[in-house]
């Protein structure tokens, strides 16, 4: 099949663009590389020793995505570009509102135009807001803590509409919880601008030296040891994921949650990455980060049952990956 990657540049789109050219589809990438570089796709090509075709846009612009439907004959979409970060999003939440949802309403108008019937949305477990664990699919999604997980509930809604009223509009919603890791090639990983948001790359950037400690937000939540749990998944696990969902049967809107089904603390995830690479990482326990919960793990069995996907890969794996990927990165 021919697909189209949103956000193909991007962390976990560019291990999905791995997968799916390792799987025998062709790839088309549109990117604004705003979290990302040109770099990756050329990363993406040699993992993978095969050609992509990359369009450098926004995905938020009606006339460019226009241009790239009718440059290529479609069969899918996966869309994962989107701003990602849950304190910004508190902090700014205009911009992610107009930028996510603006986002997925553009492609989804490209898609019933030039009849593309299959589209994958990069979810997430934030819009099941502070329910009870396991996060099953059925679950009545709760108001979610953060202006980003309303932007995925949200985005998820007008899917599932668009999707009643045109037949052959046939969506496949993946709420994933918290990828972590590299490929195991260390050539990819997850790289952000900045001062990183996510907790892997913050530990790793404080066991190269980057970063003097890290930063553990709150130790007085109700937990096996007070800091946050959190279903933490192989991206390699989740890029697989995504090609199972495109290659599935579709029809209608199916629904999967992309996880372990098991729950990690803060602490518990510290001490395996000290495990797994023999370095011990210093922390400080700070005040709670707004919009974060407690707990949040999946009931990844529907994925299993109907995709036959299951995450295979360990902590320590995830652990071993993502350092190895931290050491090779270019200072």
């Amino acid at each position: 099949m021919n697909i189209l990657v949103t956000g193909g540049a991007g962390y976990i789109g560019s291990h999905t663009c791995v997968a799916l050219l390792e799987a025998g589809h062709s790839v088309i990438v549109l990117d604004n590389l705003s979290n990302s570089n040109y770099e990756v796709i050329n990363k993406i090509q040699h993992l993978s020793g095969k050609e992509i075709t990359f369009y450098e846009m926004d995905v938020t612009d009606p006339l460019a995505v226009s241009r790239v439907f009718q440059r290529h004959e479609l069969d899918g979409v996966i869309h994962f570009a989107g701003l990602k970060a849950v304190g910004e999003s508190v902090e700014n939440p205009l911009i992610y509102y107009k930028n996510n949802l603006v986002g997925t309403l553009v492609l989804a108008e490209a898609c019933l135009k030039y009849h593309v019937g299959r589209f994958v949305f990069s979810s997430s477990a934030t819009v099941y807001g502070d329910n009870q664990v396991p996060f099953v699919e059925s679950m009545e999604l709760l108001p979610t803590t953060n202006p980003y997980g309303e932007t995925k509930a949200m985005s998820e809604r007008m899917l599932l509409d668009i999707s009643k009223a045109n037949s052959d509009f046939a969506v496949t919603l993946l709420r994933y919880f918290n990828p972590v890791g590299a490929h195991e090639s260390g050539i990819i990983g997850e790289a952000p601008d900045g001062m990183p948001n996510n907790l892997m790359p913050y530990i790793t950037k404080v066991a190269k030296g980057k970063l003097k400690l890290l930063r553990i937000f709150g130790k007085d939540y109700p937990t096996v040891d007070g800091t946050g749990v959190r279903d933490y998944i192989h991206v390699l696990d989740l890029a697989d994921g995504h090609v199972a969902a495109i290659e599935g049967l579709f029809k209608g809107v199916n629904i999967y949650n992309l996880g372990t089904g098991k729950g990690t603390s803060v602490l518990e995830l510290l001490k395996a990455f000290e495990q797994a690479n023999n370095h011990v990482i210093p922390y400080e326990i700070v005040e709670r980060r707004p919009g974060d919960i407690a707990l949040c793990y999946a009931n990844a069995s529907k994925a299993e049952q109907e995709l036959g996907w299951k995450a295979k890969r360990d902590l320590i794996s995830m652990c071993r990956d993502a350092w190895r990927f931290e050491k090779n990165l270019k200072d």
